[in-house]
């Protein structure tokens, strides 16, 4: 308990799912956490959740993808907390029947990806680590996927999206470790949240058995597994450790194809 107090986080999609999973071990360890979430009952629904539970969070409606809502953020989490230790970029979105091979791919469906799975983690760091930096240093924490390193077809904009994260995690941590910050990553395989279950459970050209039961693990992950891991990586604990890409996958992309 306490692993971070004194500190304060921002976490992006804290509305739900590992995000929301995320906020509440924050709170339990002592953060103060702003639910960056652009679904407004989403966010006040979290909100008002981590408080009855004791927690210190305030939701901020946030747009991830726009540059003047993601300044409003920081501005604003400066206001509440007076400064920034750990930023999540935690918001993705996974368009099942929309994202596919590029040249079935829609150009504002390729646009729409990008824009809130990876410009958001540009915008958020381009804003926020200045704000980190003012405030002693912190940890930035990226989420990627297991389609960060492997060939996963039928999401091309999604699967960009995941290794770039890997690439600019690693290209920040090199830049941005002399101030103070350190930055990484955590790709999930199959987590059981709405956006899985809304992707790919439901589709019934998706192979479960493929990705998950072959696994070594054998099932889906949790979202408090990877709560589990951010928690580790905001807190001192981790403080020798930068640049790193944790996976979290049940095993799932170190399973041979057979």
């Amino acid at each position: 308990m306490n692993r971070l107090s004194s500190k304060t986080a921002i976490i992006t999609g804290a509305g739900r799912g590992i995000g929301l999973a995320g906020a509440q071990a924050f709170v339990r360890e002592g953060a103060k956490v702003v639910i960056a979430e652009i679904n407004e009952d989403l966010g006040r629904q979290a909100e008002a959740a981590l408080r009855a539970a004791g927690g210190e969070a305030t939701f901020v409606r946030t747009d991830v993808s726009d540059s003047a809502s993601v300044q409003a953020l920081m501005a604003r989490t400066e206001q509440l907390y007076g400064g920034l230790h750990i930023l999540y970029n935690n918001a993705s979105v996974f368009l099942n029947r929309q994202d596919g091979p590029v040249t079935e791919l829609a150009e504002a469906t390729w646009a729409r990806v990008l824009a809130i799975n990876l410009h958001s983690i540009f915008l958020c760091c381009k804003y926020g680590i200045p704000l980190m930096v003012k405030s002693g240093g912190g940890a930035v924490i990226n989420t990627g996927s297991s389609a960060s390193v492997m060939g996963i077809p039928g999401c091309d904009a999604y699967t960009a999206t995941k290794g770039a994260t890997v690439a600019l995690t690693r290209s920040m941590a090199v830049e941005y470790g002399k101030q103070g910050i350190r930055v990484n990553c955590i790709y999930p395989a199959g987590i059981a949240t709405e956006m899985v279950k809304a992707s790919s459970l439901d589709d019934p050209s998706f192979d479960a058995a493929y990705f998950f039961r072959r696994a070594p693990l054998g099932r889906l992950g949790e979202p408090e597994e990877i709560a589990n891991l951010a928690v580790f990586l905001a807190s001192d604990e981790s403080s020798y450790i930068t640049g790193a890409i944790l996976r979290a996958d049940g095993g799932t992309t170190v399973t041979p194809i057979s």
